[in-house]
């Protein structure tokens, strides 16, 4: 079978009728993320179907994976309705705001989410809300960056974790002056275009250097698939998070190998990396598994006496970040 938009959108469909017959508090559901934007939503010939259930009531689970075929996975997101009240404020906002505006609706018979979209959509583009957006992200990973001064070494998962959100952050502030935010498996694979329409090809550069990309070649990112496997299937399952199901597994697996092999071997670092922190994050650190996260992670100078450069290197890029910002406003007439 061929995997086509229209396939995928069918198969969310279904499993959404199937999910309201069993429970009433779902009142819409959109259809949102690679399938509903432009382009190829597969990745190494995989992909998940993201969809978000909107409930009248609190939700038992906030995220659940469910498997449709070896290639395809359904993402599912449960939010209140309550979220969705100010369309205005959702406009802005740097995730929920694009979700919204390309979203496609298919299950709403209240026209609770026609409201909302329409509020969203309205002016979407405007260079102002654009901005706004923008500048969001900017912020998030500027107060991430200033927790992280107190910090002279990297002494876990968790740090790292709140390193590279502060590195996804900044990318994603000036990615979005050109289209949707990067998600995971698409941000170094799409960044590098997204700077170049803005005229600053050399943002890649830096993006590179804060992950420690400069420090390895690319057969070493090859090497680390092998661990990554390894800590991968060392999660617990009474604690392994959602966004690391086991369905999940060949959706990394399977595009790291499409990336390595198809010349793209630096764009596999970062869903590798993030992934494997978020990974090791639930390991024991007397887990062998824990150890081939860590000894990556020192390679890339993540986990070291080398922390404190990398973070003043993320100084520097935030505060390229704003130039950009800036420059981008000033042309729009803002």
């Amino acid at each position: 079978m061929q995997l086509t938009p229209e396939v995928l959108q069918q198969f969310a469909e279904t499993s959404v009728e199937k999910l309201v017959q069993v429970d009433s508090s779902i009142v819409a559901a959109y259809l949102c993320g690679s399938t509903v934007l432009p382009g190829n939503p597969l990745l190494g010939g995989t992909t998940d179907i993201d969809v978000v259930l909107i409930h009248t009531r609190e939700p038992r689970l906030e995220r659940e994976i469910l498997r449709l075929t070896d290639d395809v996975h359904l993402d599912l997101c449960h939010h209140t309705q309550d979220s969705y009240r100010q369309g205005r404020e959702l406009r802005v906002h740097p995730w929920m705001g694009p979700t919204l505006n390309s979203a496609k609706p298919i299950y709403d018979p209240r026209h609770f989410l026609d409201f909302t979209q329409a509020s969203v959509r309205g002016l979407f583009h405007r260079p102002d809300y654009t901005i706004q957006r923008a500048q969001a992200l900017l912020d998030q990973a500027r107060q991430t960056w200033v927790g992280l001064q107190s910090i002279s070494i990297a002494l876990g998962p968790n740090v790292v974790a709140s390193y590279l959100k502060a590195v996804e952050n900044a990318a994603n502030a000036v990615a979005v002056l050109e289209g949707e935010p990067l998600t995971e498996r698409r941000l170094l694979l799409e960044f590098p275009q997204r700077a170049e329409k803005l005229e600053y090809p050399r943002m890649v550069i830096g993006i590179m250097g804060l992950l420690g990309a400069h420090n390895i070649g690319d057969e070493q990112i090859r090497a680390w698939v092998s661990p990554w496997q390894e800590s991968y299937d060392a999660i617990p399952e009474e604690s392994r998070p959602a966004g690391l199901h086991v369905y999940r597994k060949d959706y990394y697996l399977r595009v790291f190998e499409a990336m390595i092999d198809g010349g793209e071997p630096k764009a596999a670092l970062w869903p590798l990396i993030n992934s494997w922190t978020l990974a090791a994050s639930v390991l024991s650190a007397g887990n062998p598994a824990y150890q081939g996260w860590r000894e990556a992670c020192q390679q890339l100078e993540l986990l070291s006496s080398n922390l404190p450069e990398k973070v003043a290197a993320l100084d520097a890029f935030l505060d390229q970040v704003e130039e950009v910002l800036n420059q981008w406003e000033q042309e729009s007439g803002f």
